[in-house]
């Protein structure tokens, strides 16, 4: 018999040592969480010298970029850039916040803005692959157990796997565009005197350790991928 897991234990029970990698991908992104929370919450006590809000950081930024049309709201989901309605939406901690975490957030949200406004391909890309990633992600596990039942369906269960890819490929696109967000966000925040050299320092190590959250949750799924080709790909348990 061709056991699909990865070793066996007493009494012919079998371990999956794979869940190794379930277990690795979620302490990534525990301690990516760990130190994006650590970095924002000491880099929100520092007020910056110029006393500038979030809200007003976000928009000297767009209006010195021409996005008149883009507004600042405040909001409870987290904040994030909608391009559906050109919505920077900021925390009411941001939004009112004078902190280096606070411009530092409504700068990167804005560096979404301007990439929208400037058709960035990578953020193009991303906002096409919503869509198919969330049928992808939501049907992967389903098609993959039916693939199980039906006397491990390999084709089922291939279709599976490369549905849960999209996942992995989402993550993937999403890199280059959070990094070149805080990469717009560091240079307009001094350019248009929002911060000094001195407090920008600190809005780069805010926006790296926020960059890491998005790493993590790519090594994760990449690990989560990988289990499941260890697990189902190309094998046939009889």
């Amino acid at each position: 018999m061709d056991f699909v897991m990865m070793g066996y234990g007493y009494y012919g029970y079998y371990i999956d040592f794979t869940y190794l990698l379930v277990i690795i991908g979620a302490v990534i992104c525990l301690l990516a969480s760990a130190g994006v929370k650590s970095t924002m919450n000491k880099y929100h006590k520092e007020r910056i010298m110029s006393g500038i809000t979030g809200v007003d950081c976000a928009r000297r930024i767009l209006d010195n970029e021409g996005l008149y049309y883009v507004q600042v709201s405040i909001t409870d989901k987290g904040d994030h850039y909608n391009p559906s309605d050109n919505t920077v939406y900021l925390s009411s901690g941001n939004f009112h916040g004078s902190s280096i975490t606070a411009v530092s957030v409504a700068a990167h949200e804005c560096g979404h803005a301007i990439q929208h406004a400037q058709e960035y391909a990578p953020l193009n890309i991303r906002s096409a692959l919503v869509p198919v990633v969330n049928i992808g992600t939501s049907l992967s596990w389903p098609i993959i157990i039916l693939g199980i039942i039906l006397s491990y369906n390999q084709t089922l269960i291939q279709i599976g796997i490369w549905a849960f890819a999209l996942a992995v490929l989402f993550q993937l696109v999403t890199l280059p565009v959070e990094f070149n967000a805080s990469r717009r966000a560091v240079a307009k925040l001094e350019q248009f005197g929002i911060v000094t050299s001195e407090e920008n320092k600190g809005s780069k190590k805010v926006l790296r350790a926020a960059a890491f959250t998005y790493v993590a949750a790519a090594a994760s799924t990449i690990l989560q991928l990988l289990r499941l080709i260890l697990l189902f790909g190309g094998r046939r348990r009889d």
